[in-house]
């Protein structure tokens, strides 16, 4: 066989070893990707079946719904019963318009259950709303003249405006010392105390706003009346 006769046959054989490298390659990683997609489903799917049984996920510090947490009320802003059967503990941030749209429902929840339940309040101002920390220790030196939730009312009723002036204003308008408003405002003690508010917080696992413990039972977010409703109606029935 001459040498010209070995190259008319080794250039397509050349080729076609070359096309066949390419399309095993190709099925590998294409059969790589497919594994890799089931995986993925069948984490998620593990994920969701996990979810379904109440089962806590691994490492998820957030509270459960299940337990019954302590949280002590100190000296937070409080209003209700002083014997309520039931006592509902909220983290808000007042930046959190979340926080702002589930106060018509604690509202209802005073018009329906009136004594029988009362609301704490507690500071959890986030770092992505920066005027929260200047509206928190206007609402906590308020506190210090027994008029926070008249503070806390001003404060949602329009909360992008918590300039300087405008909390000194409403300071005004609800009759405070505005000397002592403003010392307590800027005061450490005023700090101290948003800051303990926020590390019990922490300690619960509670990252967001708004976050509820009715007697000590988590629920998350700005919840509906009746979310509220099957917990209250649970805790009434169940206590003296």
């Amino acid at each position: 066989m001459k040498a010209n006769d070995f190259e008319s046959i080794g250039g397509p054989l050349l080729i076609g070893a070359v096309v066949l490298a390419i399309s095993i390659l190709g099925a590998a990683n294409s059969l790589s990707q497919s594994i890799d997609r089931g995986s993925h489903r069948l984490g998620q799917l593990a994920l969701s079946l996990d979810e379904g049984s109440g089962a806590p996920v691994a490492n998820d510090p957030r509270p459960r719904p299940e337990v019954r947490y302590e949280t002590p009320l100190g000296g937070a802003p409080r209003r209700g019963g002083e014997r309520a059967r039931v006592t509902i503990v909220e983290w808000s941030d007042f930046q959190c318009p979340f926080c702002g749209r589930v106060n018509a429902t604690l509202g209802e929840i005073e018009a329906v259950y009136g004594n029988r339940v009362a609301l704490v309040f507690k500071h959890l101002p986030l770092p992505m709303h920066p005027g929260a920390p200047a509206a928190h220790a206007a609402a906590e030196a308020a506190h210090r003249q027994g008029h926070f939730w008249a503070m806390h009312d001003k404060i949602f009723a329009n909360p992008r405006d918590v300039n300087a002036e405008t909390l000194a204003r409403y300071a005004r308008e609800i009759g405070l010392d505005l000397d002592r408003f403003r010392r307590d405002s800027a005061s450490e003690a005023v700090r101290d105390r948003i800051r303990a508010d926020a590390a019990e917080a922490k300690e619960l696992g509670v990252s967001g706003t708004p976050a509820f413990f009715v007697n000590g039972r988590f629920l998350s977010g700005a919840q509906p009346f009746s979310s509220f409703k099957r917990l209250i109606e649970e805790e009434l029935k169940d206590s003296p």
